[in-house]
């Protein structure tokens, strides 16, 4: 019976000893944590397109970001061009070509010839340098002439282009220029830098200088009439060699008859 009872305790002091260990070697449950707030962070513009407002790529900043275009944005922001440009971005599925005169091109321009444009005339310039749909160097080879641009179309705005292997020649009758590089490209917008302002002949056709009238000779002034008593009418020369040879006879024949005379009277006297 004793022996009994030692098994029974050591029993139980075994499997206090085993539940002690257990729970000692537990791991201790970790707090609650919150959940973690995640923070949207906003697109980044990729380096080749400007951000715009509502996603709209801005020509003004693409132009300013490739420098020396200063003169043909101040014309695209006189003319409220800029915000057609958006428009017609954002609503249009055919896309832009821009021809963009850098400002060298507008210094080859005779000096004041912006400021003799009225804001109509201006529009039409910047407006004749955008086709209404987008064109990548490639498709040049292909293009239908003439080019319809913003300003329109018809034989006092014509916009031809001829592709080479390795340039691109633009002619409107008054200007020929070729794209010298390409500012930015895309499937909707492409931009191409030209070194010579696109002249439309429906703004500058009158005003191109023409050449030099022929002059006709001077007309002489007419002389007054001087009184025929104040006029001295020319001596025609008289040939009087002949009345010279007849009075040097005269005077010898005279001479010889005074002489017989002279030696008659003294010949009588002597009688």
């Amino acid at each position: 019976m004793k022996q009994q009872h030692s098994i029974f305790s050591f029993s139980m002091l075994l499997l206090s000893l085993c539940y002690i260990n257990t729970f000692a070697q537990s791991p201790t449950a970790a707090p609650a944590q919150a959940p973690a707030v995640v923070v949207a962070q906003p697109p980044v513009a990729t380096p080749t397109q400007a951000a715009a407002p509502h996603g709209i790529t801005n020509v003004t900043k693409i132009l300013e970001k490739a420098g020396h275009f200063t003169i043909f944005i101040r014309l695209l922001r006189s003319t409220q061009e800029e915000n057609h440009l958006f428009s017609a971005l954002n609503d249009s599925n055919t896309g832009l070509t821009i021809f963009a005169p850098t400002d060298s091109a507008f210094s080859e321009l005779k000096s004041g010839t912006l400021n003799t444009l009225s804001d109509g005339d201006k529009s039409e310039l910047v407006k004749f340098h955008v086709v209404p749909t987008f064109l990548s160097t490639s498709q040049f080879q292909t293009v239908s002439n003439p080019l319809g641009t913003w300003a329109g179309t018809g034989s006092r705005l014509p916009l031809n282009v001829t592709s080479y292997p390795n340039s691109v020649n633009i002619t409107t009758g008054l200007t020929n220029t070729s794209l010298s590089g390409t500012v930015y490209t895309d499937n909707q917008l492409a931009i191409y830098k030209i070194e010579k302002v696109l002249l439309p002949k429906d703004i500058f056709g009158s005003n191109a200088p023409a050449p030099a009238p022929v002059q006709a000779p001077a007309r002489e002034k007419p002389t007054k009439a001087v009184p025929a008593a104040n006029v001295e009418s020319p001596v025609a020369p008289v040939d009087i060699s002949s009345a010279v040879t007849f009075m040097h006879n005269n005077v010898v024949v005279g001479s010889l008859v005074i002489v017989a005379a002279a030696m008659f009277a003294c010949h009588v006297e002597g009688f």
